[in-house]
């Protein structure tokens, strides 16, 4: 597993090089994601490390998700993807770890991530008009979570699974002692 540093330094790598690579000024980009330039800059830097929230709104403004942020640009692609080579991001805000465990660079256009997201921890991701095409789903393992998806809200206990459009505004809280761990499953396919 890579040392948080490393990790940190390739998240502002990869930022940079989308940013780049769409021929985005930092301006640009700060407009789009509604993130002050100031702080893209400080991420791309590696002086900052980004909150979820923050991460989600600059991936939707580039075009991409967090799984397809955090993932690799593999030369060799392996259909398999084991569990120690998986790369792993822990929010600074929340504390919750976010385990990318599809395998990378095989074209499918679903995506599936682990979670652990610790007792009382909350983060809100807004609406992002760049992810209408993208859909979810939450599968709970462990836990209970209570999710706002849109206007609905849903208290969801180990077994349950819910269905969630990107473009929506969603918020993950876990009010509860206990850590909730769930997996997310992302898909790029049109609905």
């Amino acid at each position: 597993m890579e040392s948080t540093q490393a990790f940190e330094t390739g998240i502002a790598e990869r930022m940079k090089s989308l940013r780049l690579a769409q021929a985005m000024t930092l301006d640009d980009l700060a407009t789009r994601a509604g993130v002050s330039r100031a702080m893209i800059s400080r991420i791309e830097r590696g002086e900052a490390s980004p909150t979820a929230q923050l991460l989600a709104r600059l991936c939707s403004a580039l075009g991409t998700t967090l799984s397809r942020f955090f993932a690799t640009e593999e030369t060799v692609v392996s259909p398999l993807s084991r569990r120690n080579s998986q790369r792993i991001w822990r929010d600074p805000e929340t504390g919750y770890l976010r385990r990318s465990v599809s395998p990378d660079g095989t074209g499918s256009p679903v995506d599936i991530v682990e979670v652990e997201f610790p007792p009382g921890a909350r983060v809100v991701f807004e609406q992002q008009q760049f992810d209408a095409s993208l859909t979810q789903h939450l599968w709970l393992f462990e836990g209970r979570l209570t999710m706002t998806a849109g206007a609905e809200t849903y208290v969801l206990e180990a077994g349950d699974c819910l269905f969630m459009r990107l473009a929506e505004a969603h918020i993950f809280h876990n009010p509860h002692g206990e850590p909730a761990r769930y997996a997310v499953i992302l898909n790029r396919s049109k609905v």
